[in-house]
């Protein structure tokens, strides 16, 4: 557990008090603020060997330094994490649902044989993380956030197909801004012939692979005009699975919440905090399932969902030479608007949150 950071290899000088993190400015156009790549001060890291994690630190070196044999490097042996930290009007910062982020990333490392990090240690090395870099935080009303991303690699120099001998993990942040610009617009996507992740696959857990697998995927998509693909199921191609990096959603005519259902699906943690919501403050019926790509005519409205934009609104998907449109093509559907408002409230603190959903970094 985090302990003694500021003690921890030499980094003294860099653990930084409250009142110095609350007094620095950092020099940020908010409004233009994209989704890229920022330098922050401090990250985290830590390293496992011997069977053992060390205490961890904080430094502000941002390279990593790795044997060329690393097991991450070639086999891929690797995983991560996404989630944000938010200002509230009254200037709290909050990070949504990071116990659930904590729960996944257990679950990853335990599919690619890599030691776990105790849940408590994930949670405190990302409250840390933003206390360092509170400067960072894009204030309450730009739409932006803190981006946190968590990861752990096998590293160590090893040749052979086997798990790694020594592992780092590690936590950095960015600023990020709001990812709708001009306003939330639905967007089309296309159906792909690629397969992003094989059933009792690593599909379920947030490893690079996936990501990588899908790039082509892509790539195609966006060239012929959409924003991002439909990936089937890999057994029969007849079923939705994700949609790009996102999980789906859809509405059905009769005002039903349906998610996909599947052994090679990612367990969004946004995909679950809207199934709540849908039925606990939208009251409608809720269900993960199958959802036939050739059955969509029932739906009402359709929706992608995860960390980056909380939902996507889908206009149409593009599908056997036919673009089904659901709600609008130019206009978000009601519900997937109350969806998205709710959950984006809760997440900035302006309506009440279900029990245990915000962590508070004090």
């Amino acid at each position: 557990m985090l302990k003694d950071l500021c003690q921890t290899q030499g980094q003294q000088k860099l653990f930084l008090s409250k009142e110095l993190t609350m007094t620095k400015k950092a020099e940020i156009d908010w409004e233009t603020l994209g989704f890229d790549y920022i330098k922050t001060d401090l990250r985290y890291i830590s390293y496992w060997k011997d069977g053992a994690w060390d205490e961890g630190t904080l430094t502000e070196d941002n390279t990593i330094h790795i044997g060329e044999a690393s097991p991450c490097l070639h086999y891929g042996q690797e995983c991560f994490e996404g989630l944000k930290a938010y200002q509230t009007r009254n200037g709290e910062i909050q990070l949504f649902r990071v116990d659930q982020n904590a729960k996944r990333f257990k679950d990853s490392c335990e599919r690619l044989l890599m030691p776990t990090i105790p849940e408590e240690t994930f949670i405190a090395a990302c409250i840390e993380v933003v206390k360092a870099n509170e400067a960072y935080l894009p204030p309450y009303g730009t739409g932006g956030s803190l981006y946190i991303r968590p990861m752990m690699i096998g590293i160590g120099n090893s040749i052979a197909v086997k798990p790694a001998t020594e592992y780092l993990f590690t936590v950095f942040c960015m600023p990020v801004g709001a990812y709708f610009k001009g306003g939330m617009t639905p967007v089309d996507f296309m159906v792909s012939d690629y397969d992003r992740a094989a059933c009792n696959g690593t599909g379920q857990q947030k490893v690079g692979g996936n990501y990588a697998a899908s790039l082509i995927a892509h790539d195609i998509a966006v060239k012929k005009g959409f924003a991002d693909c439909i990936y089937l199921d890999p057994l029969t191609h007849t079923k939705i699975e994700e949609v790009g990096a996102a999980n789906f959603f859809g509405i059905t005519k009769d005002n039903r919440f349906i998610t996909p259902i599947s052994c090679s699906i990612l367990p969004s943690i946004t995909k679950y905090s809207l199934l709540y919501l849908a039925e606990n403050v939208l009251g409608l019926e809720v269900s993960e399932e199958d959802v036939f790509i050739d059955e969509l005519d029932g739906f009402a409205e359709a929706g992608a969902c995860g960390t980056a934009a909380v939902i996507t609104p889908i206009g149409g998907i593009h599908y056997h030479n036919r673009l089904h449109v659901f709600y609008s093509q130019t206009e978000v559907g009601p519900i997937t608007r109350k969806l998205y408002d709710t959950l984006t409230n809760i997440q900035l603190g302006d309506i009440e949150a279900p029990e245990g959903w915000i962590t508070k970094v004090k």
